[in-house]
């Protein structure tokens, strides 16, 4: 983990209401590990000092981006930045998507734009399978063509139908679901906390692995402050509280001790 005063390489539109944000980043860059994610200082915000995180979307030797949707008065502030300005990042932070196991396929989940957290592993693996991405709208499915390119299948689904399968995520995932052999797959999955939980429902019920990012609210993104915490089963059957800046954001489905 590094602290580093980065500077705006580009910064335009992408898709829609998303956004793009390139930084040189030549300390943190190199560092970065699929799953991981950058702690942001967003400048003109006055009194609200709280960092914001973000998912890592592409990084090299030079620097990092990341893909966003401006929702809040804080990403709505980063609509300011330019070519130049330089911006306060700390990162990589957390734990990231581990290797993929021997002899598996891998098959990537992401709802909104949860899928670009997951383009670095899609980059990295050696193996391509099936991608499944979900959104409300075709606006909302994102990458579609930069995943094609390294290989993958790319089967998204959309809320009103307007681009593949309509429905959810799942609605094109468990009809494929039913005819494979779970045993021989592996899952990467990114995006709202009903979609990691359908899917770590799925893994219940096929018996596969699937690695969850948690979506959970994060202060300070390093450990400290407690507010991402969740409940993780421990190997004497008892839970602890996990947090999800520190310990994750990645974990195995099987450790998660969802909240009704």
């Amino acid at each position: 983990m590094k602290q580093e005063k980065t500077t705006v390489v580009e910064h335009h539109n992408f898709q829609g209401e998303y956004r793009i944000l390139r930084l040189a980043a030549p300390e943190i860059g190199p560092l970065v590990k699929p799953g991981q994610f950058l702690h942001l200082l967003i400048p003109q915000l006055g009194e609200r000092i709280l960092r914001r995180p973000f998912s890592i979307y592409k990084a090299d030797a030079e620097g990092v981006g990341i893909l966003y949707k401006p929702v809040g008065r804080g990403t709505e502030s980063m609509r300011s930045l330019q070519a130049g300005d330089t911006v306060d990042i700390i990162g990589p932070l957390g734990n990231g998507y581990p290797e993929l196991a021997a002899g598996k396929v891998p098959v990537l989940v992401a709802g909104g734009y949860g899928n670009a957290a997951l383009y670095l592993k899609a980059k990295e693996l050696k193996t391509k399978g099936v991608a499944f991405f979900g959104g409300r709208t075709a606006e909302d499915i994102l990458c579609v063509e930069e995943f094609k390119k390294l290989g993958w299948d790319v089967r998204p689904t959309t809320n009103d139908g307007s681009l593949g399968v309509a429905g959810l995520v799942t609605d094109a995932f468990d009809p494929w679901m039913e005819e494979q052999d779970a045993s021989t797959l592996e899952l990467f999955v990114c995006g709202p906390t009903p979609m990691l939980k359908a899917m770590g429902d799925r893994a219940m019920q096929y018996d596969f692995t699937a690695w969850l990012s948690m979506d959970e609210n994060m202060a300070c993104g390093v450990g400290a402050c407690l507010t991402c915490v969740i409940k993780r089963k421990t190997a004497d059957g008892e839970w602890e509280w996990a947090r999800c800046c520190k310990d994750g954001p990645v974990f195995e489905s099987r450790e998660i001790i969802w909240e009704e």
